[in-house]
């Protein structure tokens, strides 16, 4: 016969209530993710000639339509909308030489925990290298950065599109 089938309840009241007790710990020790609704983008540094632009267009980045740029002798620098992802804003800002992307520069991208950190060192230096083979945000998505990377890439389209017009 097995053991709780025998006439202890106590012995099943005790085993329950430590089962519960131990989920329950479990259950609290566990953080939530934080949500795109609390995270805030790290504003751009201001430069000393400023050029407001307008924001893509193409309706599906969510982001605000912050691109702003300044022009030094031949040189661009332009910064993308905004674009809110599901872990957090993502942002870049552009330099241009004579026509030529010369920089791509994460501003804002999701840092808030341990796993952010750890994807984007290693999916941010990625996405730069291929923006700037490419010369456009004709890039591919990461592995395990999905949403990082289709915000770096809307960031990078509208940032290329201002610095068009």
């Amino acid at each position: 016969m097995h053991a709780l089938k025998k006439n202890r309840p106590l012995r099943r009241i005790v085993l329950a209530g430590a089962a519960t007790v131990s989920g329950m710990v479990l259950l609290l020790s566990m953080k939530p993710h934080t949500s795109a609704e609390t995270a805030v983008a790290v504003p751009a540094p201001s430069s000393s000639s400023s050029v407001s632009g307008g924001s893509s267009g193409s309706g599906s980045s969510g982001g605000s339509s912050g691109s702003s740029g300044s022009t030094t002798s031949g040189t661009k620098t332009v910064t993308g909308d905004t674009v809110q992802t599901r872990w957090g804003p993502v942002q870049v800002r552009i330099t241009l030489k004579n026509g030529k992307l010369t920089e791509v520069e994460a501003i804002a991208y999701p840092s808030d925990n341990p796993r952010d950190q750890e994807i984007n060192s290693y999916a941010l230096p990625q996405l730069r290298r291929e923006a700037l083979a490419a010369q456009s945000a004709n890039i591919d998505t990461v592995s395990g950065a999905t949403y990082t990377s289709d915000g770096y890439r809307q960031s990078l389209q509208s940032a290329l599109d201002s610095a068009s017009s």
